[in-house]
């Protein structure tokens, strides 16, 4: 494999070699190699760096945490509602052409149940509902989109949710979608501390997105707080 390595920065620039090594080592915090390399990937994606060495890096950094060609494809796939599908092409364009490039093992073609022809909407009740308010038409359209990816299962729901809040931070869609992603992550599971992990690995994709991006969770969360503190005193 002749994919670049950390080895071919320091050649094109010592210094700064030893500038994002620290940090990326920083702001990777506590999500896992495999959590912080599929990040990465969206944030090339997202900010259309795929042309060059960081998304060799990326894609190498995958393969080494166990990630294969059909678990980035489906990467893609999923990001595309949020990334644009033109993005979301051009990566997939891009992945090819490195694995041809560097002899890689392409895709085996295994994908999931696509269901474009069904009815109905992984989309919770009340965002559906506001939706639909606000025009039926884009209503359509968001379930149609939720509803092709609710089969998928080689990215965990953890892992999405992390590329949903990425795609929301570095295109600064902090409102609605921010506020359902991150409804989501915790929903999933996901603490408000590794919420707010995930959104501060953004940084070094565009630090001030990240800085404004964590005020608006610190919103978010402090509200959630203040609505699960009203519960207790309700159903007293």
């Amino acid at each position: 494999m002749t994919l670049p390595t950390q080895t071919t920065v320091k050649e094109l620039d010592p210094v700064f070699a030893e500038m994002a090594a620290a940090t990326f080592g920083l702001a990777s915090g506590t999500l896992t190699p495999r959590e912080f390399t599929l990040l990465s990937l969206v944030a090339d994606v997202c900010e259309q760096t795929i042309g060059g060495m960081s998304f060799e890096l990326h894609v190498r950094a995958a393969l080494g945490s166990g990630l294969d060609a059909d678990d980035l494809r489906e990467l893609f796939r999923f990001i595309s509602f949020g990334s644009g599908y033109p993005a979301a092409l051009a990566a997939l364009e891009r992945l090819a052409e490195v694995e041809r490039k560097h002899g890689l093992p392409g895709p085996t073609g295994q994908g999931h149940q696509v269901n474009a022809d069904g009815t109905g909407s992984p989309i919770p009740t009340a965002m559906r509902a506001d939706v639909r308010a606000l025009d039926p038409g884009f209503a359509d359209y968001m379930d149609l989109q939720s509803r092709m990816r609710a089969d998928m299962s080689r990215i965990t729901v953890r892992e999405r949710a992390i590329a949903t809040l990425t795609v929301d931070v570095l295109y600064q869609t902090l409102q609605e979608s921010f506020r359902g992603h991150v409804s989501r992550a915790l929903g999933a599971g996901a603490t408000p501390d590794e919420v707010r992990d995930a959104v501060r690995a953004t940084a070094p994709f565009g630090m001030t997105r990240t800085w404004r991006a964590l005020n608006v969770l610190d919103t978010l969360l402090a509200g959630q707080e203040e609505q699960q503190g009203k519960q207790p005193a309700e159903n007293a």
